[in-house]
This record gives structure tokens, C-alpha cells and sequence, in this order.
């Protein structure tokens, strides 16, 4: 019999791995991506412009993402329990010390570092887990268990909302401490490592994968698209709400970003095998290009604004979920955390710069037409480099 099969590889126990992925995310990206809802309340209180507030969610994007290179290797070590309690801990700690802060430094320093570093236990390492435990529905797997992404921001941010509006923006980062921080230690109970497999080939040294074309594709790709697609989740809610557009329907569209990228992490995962990983992969940058298009003509049209979130949604889930299958298709499972991660500095990066430039755009201009613009060009300078990935490994 296949030793993978033996080892429990596509097994039933591959599946729970799937549903504490898909929970672990729920957590840590519902808290990360509702930072819209927290947006005004925060900028209110701290007396700061849309660039320095955009710090909090850049900040905490830029940890996440480059620590997911420390978390992946790490968890691909020592397995990925000791990794889902310390985000736990730093998740509860860092919203509750947000939740007290008298200064916006603080709270930037403590929502930043703490929900950072939560994010980073929760992602990348259960990313490399479930590609572990899968091999004939990989695509399939982590497209499930990325889902969990898009669920928390359609779930937590209009919960974010609204427990902001019945009890104050402190009281909700409690809240959330609580909830968030329950949730990956349930996840900690009961995920595993992947099986060892006696055949597979050993990792390459991440050196070696870094000089690839395969690796800077990826990387350049990554890097582009991700200076615009942070934008939308800080600033969406504030332009539809500058175009006279209900508070409560305004925060409803970063929660629609996060429900139509479920589509495109199911949905899409579910056609690559007809139409090919890698171009469903390149098809999702265009998308997000066209997006970005729908934004510039969509003015205080509330139904264009949906369509924005909704074509931005499936594309972003898209990329986010054939993200780790590209990367396990080009370079194999053994050490995937590890090449995962170093792909996500791209990221981090871009979540680093991309918003708190674009609010310090947007003060100065006093709108937003240069910021979309801006976004839809380098989500076109991706999709031209991502079209340089070779197509097979």
C-alpha cells in the first residue's frame, strides 16, 4: 500500500487539520481585518490624520507577513502547537494593553506587535500543515482552509461595528481578546504535524530556492500587488462614508471583500485542474486589476461600490489561497512553512507601505482618484511579472 496513504496523507484526520486551519484564520484575520470598523473611532480619540491611523493595520500587516518566515520554520521544527499557543497569548495580551492605551503610540505598538505576531502563528504555519497533510486534493484542502480568511472579515468586521457602536471601541478589543485567543487554543489541541513520509525529497536550502525564476516571480508579483490590495480594507469604509453612504452599509463592504474572497478561494480552487494551477493563478492578478477600475468610476454609486469589493474579493481570495499550491507545486511540501514565509515578506512589505502612503495621499489631495489609479497600475505591473512563472515545475 502507498506509504502516503499509510501515513494518513488525504485521510480524515487531513480534514480536522483543514478545520483548525480554517479556524485559526478566522481568528487572527477577523481581528486584522476589521481595523476598518476601528478606523474612525481611533482617529477621533488620537487626534491623527489617515496616514499615521493607516499605521496601525500597515504595521501589523508588515509583522505578520515577515514573521510568517520565523513562524513557518519554526513549525516546521517543532510542529505547530507551541506555535498556535504563543499566538494566543500575544493575541489576547496585545488587545487588551490596545483596549487601555492613552496614547496612540501604544496602541500602536501593542495592537501592531500583538496581533502581528497572532496572525503570524495562525497563518503560515496551519498553511503548511494542511499542504502537508494533502496530496491528491491539496488545491482543493487549502482552499477550505484559507476560507476561514474570508469568513472572519465578513463575520467580525460588521460584529466589530456594532459592538463599537453599543459599547465603545475599547470594550470591542476586549471582546475580541477573548474570543480570538479561545479560538487558536482550541485549534492548538488538536492540530498535528503532517505525517513523515520515508520517500519525499528534502528540502532545498532557502538560498537555493531564492535563486530561482520560479522564487522571484512569486516574490516581484507579490510584492506589486500587495502595495494596493491593503488599501481597500483600511479605506473603503471611509470614502463610502466621505460620499454621504450610511456608516453601517460603509463597513458592510470590507465584509463583502472578505465573502466574495470565500467564492474565490473555493470556487476558483475547484477549476484548477481544467484550467491549470498556474494561469488561474495569473488570471487572479488581472481581476484585481479591473477591481481597482470599478473603484475609480463607482463615485457615491453604493451598487458599483459593491461590485468593487466583489470582483477585488474573488481575486484577492484567489490569490491567497493558489498562493501555497503554486508554491507546493514548484517546490515541493518538505519545508513549505519555510519558502511560504520568505514569499510573504513580499507581502509584508507591501501592506507596510501601501496604506499609510495612500492615507498620506489622500489627506493631501483631499480624495482618493490618485490613490485607485496608483492601485490599479501596480496591480497591472503584477499580473506582468507574475506571467513570467513557468507553468510547470
Amino acid at each position: 500500500m502507498d506509504a502516503r496513504v499509510d501515513a494518513g496523507v488525504d485521510s480524515g484526520r487531513a480534514w480536522v487539520m483543514v478545520g483548525a486551519a480554517f479556524a485559526s484564520m478566522f481568528a487572527v484575520f477577523g481581528v486584522a481585518y476589521s481595523f476598518g470598523a476601528f478606523f474612525d473611532s481611533m482617529s477621533d480619540e488620537f487626534d491623527a490624520g489617515s496616514g499615521l491611523t493607516a499605521l496601525f493595520f500597515s504595521v501589523t500587516t508588515f509583522l505578520y507577513f515577515t514573521l510568517g518566515l520565523v513562524t513557518g520554520r519554526w513549525s516546521d521544527r517543532v510542529g505547530p502547537k507551541p506555535v498556535l499557543l504563543t499566538g494566543a497569548v500575544a493575541m489576547f495580551v496585545g488587545l487588551m494593553i490596545t483596549s487601555v492605551a492613552d496614547s496612540l503610540w501604544l496602541g500602536l505598538v501593542s495592537y501592531s506587535v500583538g496581533v502581528g505576531i497572532a496572525a503570524a502563528c495562525g497563518y503560515v504555519p496551519m498553511v503548511a500543515v494542511v499542504g502537508g497533510w494533502f496530496e491528491q486534493k491539496r488545491t482543493m484542502a487549502l482552499g477550505v482552509a484559507v476560507a476561514g480568511i474570508g469568513m472572519g472579515t465578513l463575520v467580525m468586521a460588521p460584529a466589530s461595528s456594532w459592538l463599537i457602536d453599543a459599547h465603545g471601541w475599547r470594550i470591542a478589543y476586549r471582546i475580541l481578546a477573548v474570543g480570538a485567543s479561545a479560538i487558536l487554543l482550541g485549534c492548538a489541541a488538536v492540530t498535528t504535524r503532517p505525517p513523515d513520509v520515508a520517500d519525499v525529497e528534502p528540502a532545498l536550502p532557502l538560498r537555493s530556492v531564492a535563486r530561482t525564476p520560479a522564487f522571484r516571480a512569486l516574490y516581484g508579483s507579490t510584492l506589486l500587488l500587495s502595495l494596493a490590495l491593503f488599501v481597500p480594507f483600511v479605506f473603503i469604509a471611509e470614502y463610502a462614508e466621505d460620499e454621504g453612504i450610511d456608516a453601517g452599509l460603509a463597513a458592510l463592504l470590507v465584509g463583502l471583500i472578505g465573502g466574495a474572497s470565500i467564492i474565490g478561494r473555493l470556487g476558483l480552487g475547484t477549476l484548477a485542474p481544467r484550467v491549470g494551477l498556474t494561469r488561474l493563478y495569473q488570471s487572479c492578478f488581472a481581476m484585481m486589476a479591473v477591481s481597482f477600475l470599478v473603484w475609480l468610476a463607482a463615485g457615491d454609486r453604493y451598487p458599483l461600490l459593491v461590485l468593487f469589493t466583489l470582483v477585488l474579493g474573488v481575486a484577492y481570495g484567489g490569490f491567497i489561497a493558489l498562493t501555497p499550491a503554486v508554491t507546493a507545486e514548484a517546490f515541493g511540501t518538505v519545508g513549505l512553512g519555510g519558502v511560504l514565509g520568505a514569499i510573504y515578506t513580499a507581502a509584508g512589505v507591501g501592506g507596510l507601505i501601501g496604506p499609510p502612503v495612500a492615507g498620506t495621499v489622500i489627506d493631501a489631495s483631499d480624495g482618493y482618484t490618485a490613490v485607485t489609479i496608483g492601485a490599479m497600475a501596480l496591480s497591472l505591473a503584477a499580473f506582468l511579472v507574475i506571467r513570467r512563472l513557468p507553468t510547470h515545475r
